[in-house]
């Protein structure tokens, strides 16, 4: 199975508070990247993504400024939305029979 084409269409599983555009057309798997699962020209395993929409995605990938609703957010509070929605993402999967 393609994690990557999976996540086509569904709903944004990270969903940053006033960033968060709910996803669908913009959503794209989101690697988490960890500590010994990545490195330089490698992503982590397709496994530890989130489905994510386009605006969560830039925030996460530093794209974007981490200001939500005027107040600058934290690196960790970007992170732990990001590995909440791959938990969230990989619930929905095996809810589906896919893992």
């Amino acid at each position: 199975m393609n994690l990557r084409k999976e996540a086509r269409n569904r709903p944004c599983q990270v969903r940053i508070p006033g960033i968060c555009d709910g996803g669908g057309e913009t959503t794209v798997l989101a690697h988490y990247r960890l500590a010994g699962t990545c490195g330089t020209g490698i992503k982590p395993p397709d496994l530890l993504g989130a489905w994510c929409c386009g605006p969560c995605h830039d925030m996460i990938d530093g794209r974007t400024k981490p200001v939500i609703h005027g107040a600058l957010v934290s690196d960790e509070y970007i992170r732990l939305a990001h590995a909440e929605g791959v938990m969230r993402t990989q619930y929905q999967l095996i809810k589906e029979g896919k893992l």
